[in-house]
């Protein structure tokens, strides 16, 4: 089995738009704008034996002010620029009840089957509760960065950081323990 990190894609690799204190997606290529240490970061992850997989809530698209289309050419553009191995992605809303959409674990289970990873070995690592419960949920150990959002705090998670860089120093770190 492979060890694999999954990662929260807006807040966590690139940039969230923030409104108000709470945190958006990128509506573009454009608007996004990739963490500065995240091509350490991820790189350090990689050489340490990771596998690296981005899980995200997109629910933009179901609720018609956002395209599937522009989700996945944000996708391919972060693809192109970072060492990352799988994207998983639920275009659904709250109201739709479906097992993928996070603080649901199916996002994880779905990555973890594609990389041959089992989620009690991996870590997961994001920027809001939702994230932070759907590792729970799914047996990861949980890193929350913490990006000072004017929302909900998760609860229950390994470790708290405010970077990408720093969340994958812990756990590497944790890996060799």
């Amino acid at each position: 089995m492979n060890r694999v990190v999954f990662l929260d894609r807006d807040g966590v690799i690139n940039r969230a738009v923030v409104r108000k204190g709470k945190p958006y997606p990128p509506v573009s290529v454009e608007q996004t704008q990739i963490f500065p240490d995240a091509p350490e970061a991820l790189a350090l992850l990689k050489q340490s034996g990771m596998r690296l997989a981005v899980i995200t809530n997109q629910p933009d698209v179901a609720r018609g002010t956002q395209t599937r289309e522009n989700v996945e050419a944000i996708n391919a553009f972060l693809a192109a620029r970072l060492p990352l191995d799988r994207f998983e992605v639920c275009f659904h809303d709250d109201t739709e009840n479906c097992d993928c959409r996070k603080p649901r674990p199916g996002l994880i289970y779905a990555a973890g089957r594609m990389l041959a990873g089992d989620p009690i070995e991996g870590f997961m690592v994001g920027d809001r509760w939702r994230d932070i419960e759907a590792g729970r949920a799914a047996g990861c150990r949980t890193v929350w960065i913490d990006r000072g959002y004017d929302e909900k705090s998760p609860s229950g998670y390994d470790y708290r950081t405010t970077s990408l860089l720093e969340a994958a120093k812990w756990i590497v770190q944790q890996i060799k323990l």
